[in-house]
């Protein structure tokens, strides 16, 4: 139950933000936009980062240190947001069916050409959790006798999705315990060991970067292996696009799922299909779509009505991402990462459980407190850091080796709150 401090800062918040919200001036995006205003973008100019800062309406009472779930738009996307679900709830079918899918279709192909791909080997749909259960399910290179593989660092619904392959195709379900502190080389030799340890298995989940605990994984050497023993790749990037810079290229591989609501800054509903076009006839067509022809990637998903204001608020996201810039996004969430995750790991009972090299890792980390190992003990670890630091995580099960607390800055994170952070673990492994 949430202490009395912890319902007096609920309370300050929520009368905080309503105030903010009604008094705060209109902020609109310029050509030559709003942030930089001449100032040199690159992670060491603080007083960038801070005038960032001011481009998010935050709770300045709680450092905000749980960035997965979703982001948090920025102002110019969140009013962008705001106009379109405006226009969409004023005009109704007489706008969605006369001129949304002109505007989605020239949104598609700015994604498209952001992802490195061609417009017709992406579709929209409302996360990767979506897209990725329609890839796994509607996956048909599988006979009797095959086997599919997960690991235990893979997101829990795309767990799921591979056991419903067992389950109604028949097939044999294999799984990958990777280890926790491992180099590029030794993953993909745990990724090789396996598929050779299983010579059957001919789908393979990966994922880039772990939501779990921020493993970075060599995708692209990954693929190349499996696919020279005749295995096929899914790609769950749901973390990665956005808080890494790279393109579908970079990956090499046929199938991919993206989010625009995590690290692209679009609004809460927007994802992304990536199939390589020459890969198209892997995938089922979708049950719930017949309208659509089926050499069209849009016949492998149906979303039935969507946030159509969301999809309309993606070239806003994508705006304000370019005016960050996507490696200096990407250099400063290492950054943010780096600096607590060196200074926890000068702390006695402290156990990081990601490397330090760039190559492994990119915002996102995690830690165990004491060998504290327990969904209820981590999550009692979160809790005290919050009702005692204000300090905000969120602890994470699901990993081989056991529970552990989550830490996930965004790019308008203070290295103040870092130290709140790192005052909060000094006195717990202490206590």
């Amino acid at each position: 139950m949430p202490t009395d401090l912890a319902r007096r800062a609920l309370l300050r918040r929520t009368l905080a933000l309503s105030a903010a919200a009604a008094a705060a001036p209109a902020i609109t995006m310029g050509a030559t936009g709003t942030i930089t205003a001449g100032l040199p973008t690159t992670p060491a100019n603080a007083q960038f980062w801070e005038r960032l800062r001011e481009q998010y309406w935050l709770p300045e009472d709680i450092a905000q240190l749980e960035n997965g779930n979703w982001g948090v738009m920025a102002r110019p996307v969140l009013e962008a947001y705001n106009r379109h679900t405006f226009r969409v709830n004023r005009d109704a079918s007489y706008f969605s069916r006369r001129e949304l899918y002109p505007e989605l279709e020239a949104i598609r192909t700015e994604v498209a050409q952001l992802l490195g791909a061609s417009p017709d080997e992406i579709a929209f749909a409302r996360g990767a959790t979506e897209v990725l259960q329609n890839l796994i399910s509607g996956y048909q290179r599988l006979e009797p006798g095959d086997a599919v593989m997960y690991a235990d660092v893979d997101y829990d619904s795309m767990q799921s999705a591979m056991a419903w392959l067992q389950e109604r195709r028949g097939v044999a379900l294999r799984t990958i315990d990777l280890p926790e502190r491992a180099s590029q080389a030794q993953l993909l030799e745990a990724y090789r060991a396996a598929l050779d340890a299983n010579p059957n298995v001919r789908l393979l989940l990966l994922t880039h970067l772990s939501h779990r605990h921020g493993m970075l994984i060599p995708v692209r050497d990954i693929v190349a292996m499996a696919r020279e023993r005749g295995v096929d790749c899914i790609v769950d990037a749901a973390h990665s696009w956005g808080q890494m810079d790279f393109t579908v290229a970079d990956l090499q591989a046929d199938f991919i799922g993206f989010n625009l609501h995590k690290w692209m800054g679009a609004p809460i509903g927007v994802g992304v299909m990536y199939i390589r076009r020459e890969r198209l006839d892997a995938i089922a067509p979708y049950l719930g779509e017949r309208d659509v022809p089926e050499d069209d990637i849009r016949s492998r998903i149906h979303t039935g009505t969507s946030n159509y204001a969301a999809l309309l608020s993606v070239p806003d996201a994508l705006a304000f991402h370019r005016q960050i810039g996507a490696n200096n996004k990407a250099a400063r969430l290492a950054e943010l990462r780096s600096y607590w995750v060196q200074r926890a790991a000068d702390i006695p009972g402290v156990e990081v459980l990601t490397l330090d090299e760039p190559e492994d890792h990119a915002g996102i980390s995690a830690f165990r407190l004491r060998g504290e190992r327990t969904p209820a003990g981590n999550r009692a670890i979160a809790q005290r850091l919050l009702d005692r630091y204000g300090v905000f995580t969120v602890h994470r099960t699901g990993l081989a080796g056991g529970a552990c607390v989550r830490v996930t800055p965004a790019v308008f994170t203070r290295f103040a709150e870092l130290e709140r952070l790192l005052i909060g673990l000094k006195a717990l492994a202490t206590a």
